[in-house]
């Protein structure tokens, strides 16, 4: 028996997996290729092969599935066949990863239209009969590191960031993810929708008064607007950078971006994400 690992080596799945390994249970990479990951183990896997899916899931212990960034209309597709692929081989658990995109606050402009990906991915498999959760983070820490972030944090003492400065947010890292989606996967109890991040939100000031905490020196935010990020960001993620600013920019139209109490990860598991000082030390040291 086994957990197949969507997203194994990168970002997402990457810290899930060596949770997993390090605490002993066997943990499969989901890729295309299992001999470009340096011996660790692996499942061959493509996500436009429903037949492949299958036959990674079928007998599993659990699945942990997020979607790769590719055009909307892939990525469609891709949770349209996992799905399938769910409810043909019926592993015994599968928690689904949000990424951060809202599907637990409908009637709102943050609020992911019932036909996108992430949309489709989370009601089939709750339609699936499979026992399931959906970790449902919201901003990633992660974002802070971006050089055009970072840098000027670190060298003038701002952080720069498109949100408001009164904006609370349930921010989370992916260590933060992996931990609860570690619990998810081999404890059934929680069902449904699981919120990943602080509450009370965090604003500006919170952001940086955790770096401060983690450089010893004085930080200030300063909130950037959608398009002036866009511009920073531009030469990095190309194509991709509309997307990106569009994001922030229904943000800046909403009151918040924060999980609910309820269906928080700090109720349901009694797992508190990082601090942001905590966060930074684990991931510069």
């Amino acid at each position: 028996m086994s957990y197949i690992i969507h997203g194994a080596t990168g970002a997402q799945g990457g810290p899930l997996y060596a949770r997993l390994l390090a605490s002993g249970r066997k943990a499969l990479a989901a890729v295309r290729d299992p001999a470009k990951i340096a011996g660790k183990p692996a499942v061959a896997v493509d996500n436009d092969s429903v037949d492949s899916l299958v036959a990674a899931y079928r007998g599993a212990d659990g699945v942990f599935i997020h979607l790769p960034q590719t055009s909307e209309p892939a990525r469609v597709q891709q949770a349209r066949n996992i799905v399938e692929a769910i409810k043909a081989a019926k592993p015994k658990r599968v928690v689904v990863s949000t990424s951060g995109t809202i599907i637990d606050q409908p009637g709102t402009v943050l609020q992911t239209p019932e036909d996108s990906a992430v949309a489709i991915l989370a009601r089939g498999v709750a339609e699936s009969g499979v026992s399931h959760a959906i970790a449902a983070p919201r901003l990633y820490l992660e974002n802070l590191l971006l050089p055009m972030v970072l840098e000027p944090a670190q060298a003038e003492g701002v952080l720069r960031y498109p949100v408001r400065a009164d904006f609370p947010v349930s921010w989370s890292s992916h260590l933060d993810v992996a931990e609860v989606a570690e619990r998810l996967l081999t404890d059934h109890t929680a069902t449904g929708v699981v919120g990943i991040g602080h509450r009370p939100g965090l604003k500006g000031a919170d952001l940086a008064a955790g770096f401060s905490g983690q450089s010893g020196r004085t930080v200030t935010f300063d909130a950037l607007t959608p398009d002036a990020f866009g511009k920073l960001i531009e030469p990095m993620l190309g194509p991709a950078t509309a997307g990106v600013v569009g994001l922030y920019q229904a943000l800046s139209q909403a009151a918040d971006n924060l999980i609910s109490e309820d269906t928080s990860a700090q109720n349901l598991l009694g797992l508190r994400p990082r601090s942001v000082q905590q966060w930074l030390a684990e991931v510069l040291a």
